[in-house]
C-alpha cells in the first residue's frame, strides 16, 4: 500500500508541475475593454457623444450599437429632453453574454425625456380668462401650469331622470343648456358607473337629444358582445346607469379658477388663472407625444435615474374615446370578436413600454404629468423590473405587466416580473376606473414594497378573466403581492365601486397576499361597497396572510363567489369581522378581527411595509363595545347589539317611524371626542341627530361608511335619532374617548 501511496503523490506532482508549466508558458489573458461611457445632452449635436462634446439621445443610441464586446453607459446631462417621437431601442441596443448596456443620469443630474409642448403667447380675455393659440398637430387634453395640473372646464352631474342614455344616444340637450352652446360637439360626456368610466365626445345635438362619436358611444352601450361578461350591467344603457358624472370642455362651463377649454375651430386653449398666476410668466405645457421610450425585443438593459413628463394618451379624445373596462383597459374598434372575457381590451399608453423584453430594469425614474399610464411590461416581457421609482399625477395607473390572453404561447407569457419599491401617489386622476398596479396573465410576478396612496380605484389587481369559460383555465400562478402599503384608495369622491385595496382574478396557484398595510379602503363611503382585499371572479388557491387591515368600507376580505375555491385568509389582523369565505374549499383561521387597537406584532408589520416603511394609523379604542344597545324598535332579527359587534356586516334596524333611535349605554359617564356612525348595507339612516347628555349634531343626508362626528362631551349614552317618520339602521358604532 506504501509502494502505491508514493506511486500516486508522485504521478499527482508530475501533473502539477505540466499544469503549472503550461500557464506560464501561455500569454496573458485579455483583460476585458473598459467600458464605453457616452454622454447626450438636451441641446447635444453631432456624433462625437463624450463629456465635452454630448449628442443627442438617438445619436447616442446609435453610436452604442457599434460596440459589441464591452459594456456601455450613456450618460444623459440634465435637463428637458423635449421628444417629437419616442426614443426606441431595440434588439440591436441590447447587452448580454456578459456585457452590459446602462442609460442613466450622469451623477447629480435629473435628465426628463418630455412629450409636452409650450404654449405661449397668452392674451387677456373677457372675465379674467386668457387664451392662447395651439400649434398645429397639438390637441391639448391636458394643461399644466407651472406644475399643477389644470382641469377641463365641468359642470353639474345630470341625472338619468334628464340625461337618460340610450344605445343609440342621450337627452338632456335642453336642460342642460347643451343645445345653446357654441361648440357642443368639443365637448365630452363623463359617465361613471361602478367600476367602469366612460368619456365620449358629442357629436351632434338635434333638439333635446344627443348623439356621440362612434365607436365610442357603441362600445359602451350593450349589445356588442364585447363588453364582458354576459351578465354585466354597467353599459351605459343598463339599469345601473344613474346619470352623467359631468359635462367637460365648453367654454360655458368655465367658471372656475384652474379650469381650461379648447376650441378645435379657433384652434385656442382659454384659460381661467388660479390666485397669483401670472401667464405672462407662466410656463403651461401640454402633453403632445404618446410614448417617450420604446424598448422592443431588448435584453440585457438598464435605466436608471431618468425623468419621464408630459407624455399623451391621444386615444379617448378621437372618435374611439375612452370606453372603460376595467382597471383602466378599454374596449376600441367598430367591430371584433365575441370577447366576454376582455382577452381584446386595449392598455392605455405608457410613458415607458417594454415590449417582449427580457431582463430589462427600470430604477430610480420618475414619472409625473402624464397624460396616460407610467410603464407597460407587455408581449411575454420576462424577467423586467419596474423598482425605486416614483409616479404621481397620472391621468391612468402607474404600472400595467402582462397581458389579456390568458394562455397565450410560450414566448408571449409574462414570467418573472417585479415591481417594488416605488412610491405611486394620486394616480388615475383622469380615468378614475385606472388602478395603482395592475397585472394581467402573469406568472412568478413579485409586487413587493410599494407605497400606493391616494388612488380613485383599487391599489393592486392581478388577475383577468371574469371567470368566463375561455378564461377558466390561464398561465396564472405564483404571484407575490407582500409588505405593500396601500392607504386612502377607492376615494369616495371618484365614485367607482366594487374593488379593493389588492384586487384579484382568476385561479392563481401559489399567489400568496401577505404583510400588507392596507388602511382607509372606501373610507367615508356612501354605501357598503369597498374591500380591503377582494378575491374576485373565480379567485382560487390564493393565500391571504398576515396582513394589517383597517377601517374599509366593506369586507377586510371577500371571496363572495363559490367558484372561487380553496383560498386561505389565516394570521391577519383587522378591526371588523367578515363572512366566511364563500368559496368551495376557502377558510379563515387564526385571524384577530373586530380589532380597537393593533397589537406590537401587526404594528411591525404594518410599519415595515411600502417603499420606505412609515406610520401606522393605530385604532382609537371603542368605549361603546362593552355598552348596552337598545332601539325604538326592532324590524325582524336586526337586533340593536348588531351595531356594538364589531363588524361592519350586520346592521341593526328598527321598523320605520316617527322619531326612530337607536342608543348605546355606556355604563358610566366618560369623556369622549369622536362618534363614528356607520349606515347599513341600504344606506337607510339619514338626516338624523347625535345626541349625548350635553350635546347634540345633526347629520343632514344619508349617514357613510363612516359618518365622523368630533366633539367634547361628557356622557353616559350616545343616541343616534332621526328627524321625522323613518328608520334608524346602523352596521356600526363606535364611541372614542
Amino acid at each position: 500500500m506504501n509502494r502505491t501511496a508514493n506511486a500516486v503523490r508522485t504521478a499527482a506532482a508530475a501533473v502539477t508541475t505540466t499544469f503549472l508549466a503550461a500557464l506560464l508558458a501561455a500569454p496573458a489573458a485579455q483583460a476585458a475593454p473598459a467600458a464605453r461611457t457616452l454622454y447626450a445632452a438636451p441641446d447635444g449635436r453631432g456624433s462625437a457623444c463624450t463629456a465635452a462634446r454630448p449628442c443627442g439621445v438617438e445619436e447616442a443610441r446609435d453610436l452604442a450599437r457599434t460596440e459589441h464586446h464591452r459594456d456601455v453607459r450613456v450618460l444623459l446631462t440634465g435637463g428637458t429632453y423635449r421628444l417629437d417621437a419616442p426614443l426606441t431601442l431595440g434588439a440591436q441596443d441590447s447587452g448580454g453574454d456578459g456585457r452590459t448596456v446602462t442609460w442613466t443620469a450622469a451623477p447629480g443630474a435629473r435628465p426628463v425625456l418630455s412629450g409636452g409642448r409650450d404654449l405661449t403667447g397668452w392674451e387677456r380675455g373677457a372675465e379674467g380668462t386668457w387664451t392662447a393659440s395651439v400649434p398645429a398637430g397639438v390637441t391639448p387634453r391636458q394643461l399644466f401650469v407651472d406644475g399643477e395640473r389644470a382641469l377641463r372646464a365641468r359642470g353639474e352631474a345630470c341625472a338619468a331622470t334628464v340625461c337618460d342614455a340610450t344605445a343609440t344616444g342621450m337627452t338632456g340637450a335642453t336642460a342642460t343648456g347643451i343645445s345653446r352652446w357654441q361648440r357642443p360637439t368639443d365637448a365630452e360626456a363623463v359617465i361613471r358607473i361602478r367600476w367602469r368610466n366612460y368619456h365620449c365626445r358629442i357629436a351632434g345635438v338635434d333638439g333635446d337629444t344627443l348623439t356621440f362619436v362612434q365607436p365610442c358611444w357603441a362600445n359602451s352601450a350593450a349589445g356588442t358582445g364585447r363588453t364582458g361578461p354576459s351578465w354585466d350591467s354597467t353599459t351605459v344603457d343598463s339599469a345601473r346607469y344613474t346619470g352623467v358624472a359631468f359635462f367637460e370642455n365648453a367654454r360655458e362651463l368655465l367658471d372656475e379658477p384652474g379650469e381650461f377649454t379648447w376650441d378645435s375651430a379657433k384652434r385656442t386653449v382659454t384659460y381661467l388663472p388660479r390666485p397669483g398666476e401670472d401667464m405672462r410668466r407662466a410656463r403651461v405645457v401640454t402633453p403632445h407625444t404618446e410614448q417617450l421610450l420604446v424598448l422592443d425585443g431588448v435584453h440585457d438593459v438598464t435605466v436608471s435615474g431618468i425623468g419621464f413628463a408630459y407624455a399623451a394618451y391621444r386615444q379617448p379624445g378621437t372618435d374611439e374615446g375612452y370606453a372603460g373596462t376595467q382597471a383602466g383597459l378599454t374596449l376600441t374598434g367598430a367591430s371584433g370578436p365575441v370577447d366576454q372575457a376582455g382577452r381584446h381590451y386595449t392598455k392605455p399608453a405608457a410613458a415607458v413600454t417594454v415590449r417582449a423584453g427580457r431582463h430589462v430594469t427600470v430604477d430610480r425614474a420618475t414619472f409625473t404629468h402624464l397624460g396616460g399610464a407610467g410603464a407597460v411590461l407587455e408581449a411575454g416581457t420576462k424577467d423586467t423590473s419596474v423598482t425605486r421609482s416614483s409616479f404621481s399625477d397620472l391621468s391612468s395607473g402607474a404600472v400595467y405587466a402582462g397581458d389579456t390572453e390568458p394562455m397565450p404561447v410560450a414566448e408571449l407569457r409574462g414570467e418573472r416580473n417585479t415591481v417594488a419599491y416605488n412610491t405611486i401617489r394620486r394616480t388615475g386622476v383622469e380615468y378614475t376606473d385606472a388602478v395603482g398596479i395592475w397585472a394581467g396573465y402573469e406568472a412568478g410576478l413579485t409586487v413587493d414594497h410599494n407605497t400606493l396612496e391616494h388612488l380613485p380605484y383599487s391599489g393592486i389587481s392581478v388577475g383577468w378573466g371574469w371567470n368566463q369559460p375561455e378564461a377558466r383555465t390561464s398561465v396564472l400562478r405564483d404571484n407575490k403581492v407582500t409588505g405593500n402599503r396601500i392607504t386612502d384608495v377607492m376615494e369616495v369622491a371618484s365614485e367607482q365601486h366594487d374593488g379593493g385595496a389588492i384586487y384579484t382574478q382568476g385561479s392563481q396557484p401559489g399567489t400568496v397576499l401577505s404583510g400588507n398595510y392596507i388602511n382607509r379602503s372606501a373610507y367615508g363611503n356612501t354605501e357598503r361597497d369597498g374591500n380591503g382585499v377582494y378575491l374576485d371572479e373565480q379567485s382560487s388557491h390564493i393565500l391571504v396572510e398576515k396582513n394589517v387591515i383597517t377601517r374599509i368600507g366593506y369586507k377586510w376580505v371577500s371571496n363572495w363567489a363559490d367558484y372561487g375555491i380553496a383560498n386561505t385568509a389565516r394570521g391577519n389582523w383587522t378591526d371588523t369581522a367578515a363572512p366566511a369565505l364563500g368559496g368551495t374549499g376557502s377558510v379563515m383561521t387564526d385571524n384577530r378581527t373586530g380589532l380597537d387597537r393593533l397589537p406590537a406584532a401587526a404594528l411591525a408589520v404594518a410599519s415595515r411595509a411600502g417603499a420606505h416603511g412609515g406610520p401606522v394609523e393605530q385604532l382609537r379604542t371603542d368605549l361603546a363595545r362593552g355598552g348596552t344597545a337598545t332601539q325604538s324598535s326592532t324590524d325582524g332579527a336586526a337586533t340593536a347589539a348588531l351595531a356594538l359587534d364589531a363588524d361592519t356586516n350586520t346592521d341593526s334596524r328598527t321598523l320605520s317611524e316617527p322619531g326612530a333611535w337607536w342608543q348605546a349605554d355606556l355604563g358610566a359617564e366618560r369623556h369622549i371626542r369622536r362618534i363614528e356612525v356607520w349606515n347599513d348595507a341600504s344606506s337607510t339612516t339619514a338626516d338624523f341627530d347625535v345626541v349625548t347628555d350635553d350635546r347634540t349634531v345633526h347629520i343632514s343626508g344619508k349617514a357613510l361608511r363612516p359618518t365622523v362626528v368630533d366633539l367634547d362631551s361628557r356622557t353616559r349614552t350616545v343616541r343616534i335619532e332621526a328627524r321625522g317618520t323613518g328608520r334608524v339602521a346602523l352596521s356600526q358604532v363606535l364611541v372614542h374617548p
